[in-house]
């Protein structure tokens, strides 16, 4: 098992370029399914879940495989409707392939999807929409059995929260149904933009995404097409944050600073300078981060809950007190354990945590349990006084594409065992 050694109070400095965004490339791929011909996609990341779905897609009988830089995917050869077991528990996005699955087969059998434990993550607003589109869901001991028997046809679905899942579940299976699906309260992140401008280049007329209501006119078939995965907003805001503690000054290529809308203030109230330009981010952290007061994650357009673990790692060595609460998912505080064996004071009630800033943490060995924990104690470590052993790194690369490498490049002194 690989860990990280990392040897903090160093000042990162540099360039560096954000990769492309996890949270699009899965439900992208999924959305191959439905394709004739060889999509080519481009700036897709090399992370242990995008060749989780990868894997997937294989199984069902299309070809995966990366070429000059980019993923090229075809699926005309996809002769299956059901997903082994072994491969849905590799990453809890693979609910999407649900959608994908019924609309291009008629049929789908699949057990429930794994991924990290950071509390309840139903799927029954897939479920329920699914069914509002003429599919028939039987769930036996953790296995679904689903049919279309007589095809998916549009409807008027309203989620009760917006889930960026069963958005993206709805919208892929509403794109060859018959009629008009409308989706409300549906979710506004640009990851839901990126998926839509995808299918529409290959002739899929979806209207308003990234907004409250989406609006799908289906169509009988989709061809390939060419598509450019949007920069990584969370890997935007975790490599701000590693700045943000450590004193340091680095410039984001590539990053869409409206997709940080809610970040940047956040870093700003910390005492941090951040300047914008075309795709650009300067960000110029001062000596000593300053508290943020409070910190509440929220759906998009608000904070976002996957950043919200580097950020605290971040206030844990500010000047003064930071409140975080937790509105997303209820247990996204398994890494203030391993946080508080660095020297942080973090205390915990309910979806509250105070943060405490220290005036030093201290390298430990310490043990990631999630994706973001995993994120967040790299940030620690990086202004640590001393070494720290991370262990766990394999959560980090379901997210993080060479993350060593990228701190490395700005003057970290990280590597990977």
């Amino acid at each position: 098992m690989s860990r990280l050694l990392i040897a903090g109070r160093q000042r990162l400095e540099g360039e560096v370029s954000v990769q492309g965004a996890k949270n699009s490339a899965l439900p992208i791929i999924a959305a191959t399914l439905l394709t004739k011909g060889e999509n080519v996609i481009f700036n897709c990341p090399r992370l242990s879940d995008v060749e989780a779905s990868c894997a997937i897609l294989r199984y069902l009988g299309g070809k995966a495989q990366r070429s000059d830089g980019a993923l090229l995917i075809n699926c005309d050869g996809v002769n299956q409707s059901e997903i082994p077991d072994s491969l849905m528990r590799r990453t809890r996005s693979s609910i999407v392939f649900l959608g994908a699955v019924l609309a291009r087969t008629g049929r789908a059998r699949m057990s429930f999807p794994g991924g990290c434990e950071i509390g309840p993550r139903p799927i029954d607003m897939h479920l329920k929409a699914l069914r509002e589109l003429g599919a028939e869901i039987e769930e036996k001991h953790g296995v679904l059995e689903c049919r279309a028997p007589y095809g998916l046809r549009g409807a008027k679905i309203a989620l009760s929260f917006p889930s960026v899942g069963a958005t993206e579940d709805v919208m892929i299976a509403a794109a060859l149904a018959g009629g008009t699906t409308t989706i409300s309260n549906a979710a506004r992140e640009p990851e839901i933009r990126d998926l839509a401008d995808y299918l529409n280049k290959c002739g899929a007329e979806i209207y308003g995404a990234g907004e409250g209501v989406i609006v799908i006119e289906g169509v009988s078939s989709l061809h390939s097409a060419a598509h450019t995965i949007i920069p990584d907003r969370i890997v935007a805001a975790t490599l701000m944050s590693c700045a943000a503690v450590t004193g340091s000054e680095i410039v984001l290529r590539d990053a869409v600073a409206s997709h940080l809308g809610a970040v940047i203030p956040v870093l700003e109230e910390g005492g941090c300078r951040v300047n914008l330009t075309d795709r650009d981010i300067r960000l110029k952290a001062p000596k000593r981060l300053r508290s943020m007061r409070i910190v509440r994650t929220m759906p998009y357009p608000g904070f976002p809950t996957d950043a919200q673990a580097p950020l605290m790692a971040a206030a844990c060595a500010a000047d003064g007190t930071t409140v975080f609460i937790e509105n997303i998912f209820e247990n996204r505080y398994r890494h203030i354990p391993e946080l508080a064996r660095m020297g942080a004071a973090v205390r915990t009630e309910g979806k509250v945590a105070v943060v405490e800033g220290v005036q030093r943490l201290y390298g430990a060995a310490v043990e990631a349990t999630d994706l973001r924990g995993a994120a967040a104690l790299v940030t620690a470590a990086l202004c640590a006084e001393g070494s720290t052993s991370i262990g766990g790194v394999r959560y980090l690369e379901r997210g993080y594409e060479d993350f060593d490498l990228v701190l490395s490049s700005l003057g970290a002194d990280i590597k990977k065992v």
